[in-house]
Order: C-alpha cells, then structure tokens, then sequence
C-alpha cells in the first residue's frame, strides 16, 4: 500500500495525520472508558478522528479560540466553527478545542459527528492535498456528555501545546522525506532526459544544483532523525520541534521548485508527480504552525 501510494505520487494518504497527530491525543489524555470507546476503533481503522482547532479569523493563534462550551444538565453545549480541518468530511469523531472560559480556559471534546447540531461544510477546493478531506465544520448546540471531555476542564490549551511538539515533528519527517523523493525522481529523469545531444545530468549545473540539494537534505534528515530520538525519549522542547519544522518545510519548498524547474515545461503538467509535490509542498510552511509562528516559538526558547 506505501509503494503504491508513493509510485502514485498520491498524498491523500493521510496516515501521518491520523496515526501521528490526531489519536495521539486519545492515547495521551484518555480516559480507559475514552480509549476503549474511540482508541481501539482508531488503531483498526474503524474509526477515522479529525482534530479540530483551527478557526476561520484565527490561524495559528489557539488562544483567540472562540468556539464556545458552556455546562448543562449532563454535559457541553459547543457552538462555533472551525475550519482547513483534515478528514473533516468523512471523520467519525472529532476532537474539538473549545472556550469554557476566559483567557487561555479552552477544553478539549471528542464529539460523535452523528450528533445533532452538527453539520460540515463541503470539501474545500485547495491548491495541494487535493485528495485530502479538508473541510469547514459547524457546531450549533451540539450536545456532548460529560463523559467526553478530554483531559480535564480548562486543560485543553495546555495539552495542545504538549502535542504541538510531535505535530510539527511528524510534518518535519514528510517533508524530507517529500524532499528525498522530489530529489529522487529528479534524478532518475535528469538522466533519461536529453539536450544538445547529452543527458541533463552531465550538464555541470545540473550535477552541481542536484549535489547541494542531496547535501541540504542529508543535514536535514539528520536534525530531523536527531528529533526522532529525542522525542522517544520524552526530551523534545517545543524549540527543537519548531526548528525542525521550520528547516524541514523550507527546504522543501525550495527542493521541490528547483526539481521542477529541471523537468522544464513536463513539470508544470499535473500528470507528473513532481507538479503535484510543488502544489502539495507550499502547505506545509502553513498548517501545523506558520514559517513565521515556528520563528516565534524558536526565539522565545532563546530567551529573546
């Protein structure tokens, strides 16, 4: 299934987000009764989960969540939207940052999207991820029991920003790994295509730019791996995630642009995978934290 989604140049396959990103919080902050209602059914696939934090007039600001929760008889009454939420259309259940205060009081909630008052938008029409289900999300009384609130009241923000680190480390590792690949077709096409009687690839510029890619790549995936590792160890700061993120996305941004040049006009042709990754790349300095947030979050743990 990796092989042929990969030979297919295909990025709908949203596995990172699902099994990197999203029920993570369930395994983190569960309760037994919340992973045995929802977890199990993540893990086998029966159960797709979306994260909904983004809002529409908010981006990357989580503290300028205006989604509501207040208390009732036996639970949360949500009101709000969100949007740019991946698998939206055809999650199962959601997990929704909402404001059950002031200030930073926000709460997490897993909400069943078979519950009334709850309604999507239709898939968005995006520039890359075109396969991805990214979608707008309505919340109009939307009741949640009690026992749906995940990791405590008033908690939400200080669990998403823990789960901010592995987020942006799981983004890191595709766009390198993105990178290698864009590199990696460019190559093998450099070496089949001709011009002025002589493969690409034995033109000195072309041997030159694809040699200093291979070599911002390489370094990349070192930090990156270095990450990995400090990740399995509970030791990641929020900078170091940050950084990672921030390298990773840029570089393949500029990995990608330059491999499509070498394709000429064949790269601009939606039927090459290397046109796709360009479209598909320019996302990743966005979700998942801003270029310029991952900058903020880098100089404040230089104590600037």
């Amino acid at each position: 299934m990796l092989n042929a989604s990969r030979n297919a140049g295909e990025s709908g396959f949203a596995v990172p987000l699902h099994s990197g990103i999203v029920a993570p919080y369930l395994a983190a902050f569960g309760t037994e009764d919340q992973k045995a209602r929802y977890l199990i059914g993540a893990v086998s696939g029966a159960t797709l989960v979306a994260l909904a934090i983004t809002e529409p007039g908010t981006g990357s600001d989580v503290a300028a969540i205006r989604t509501r929760a207040v208390r009732n008889a036996d639970g949360w009454l949500i009101n709000g939207a969100k949007t740019f939420i991946s698998s939206g259309v055809n999650a199962d259940l959601v997990i929704v940052a909402a404001r059950t205060g002031e200030e930073q009081s926000i709460s997490l909630f897993l909400v069943d999207t078979a519950t009334p008052g709850f309604t999507r938008g239709g898939k968005l029409d995006k520039l890359g991820l075109r396969t991805w289900d990214t979608a707008e999300l309505f919340f109009d009384d939307v009741h949640v029991p009690a026992a749906n609130l995940l990791g405590g009241q008033d908690q939400g923000f200080i669990l998403m920003m823990r789960q901010f680190a592995l987020e942006r480390l799981v983004v890191a590792m595709g766009a390198v790994a993105s990178a290698q690949a864009a590199l990696r077709e460019t190559i093998a096409y450099t070496k089949e295509r001709s011009a002025f009687g002589r493969p690409l690839a034995k033109f000195q510029d072309t041997r030159f730019r694809l040699a200093s890619m291979r070599a911002r790549i390489t370094s990349a995936q070192a930090f990156v791996d270095r990450c990995v590792l400090a990740h399995n160890q509970g030791t990641l700061t929020a900078g170091e995630a940050a950084e990672a993120k921030l390298v990773a996305t840029e570089l393949q941004g500029t990995v990608v642009d330059d491999c499509l040049q070498m394709f000429g006009g064949y790269g601009y042709l939606w039927d090459y995978p290397i046109c796709r990754r360009y479209a598909d790349a320019r996302v990743q300095r966005i979700y998942g934290g801003t270029s310029e947030i991952m900058k903020e979050v880098i100089s404040r743990s230089m104590d600037l």
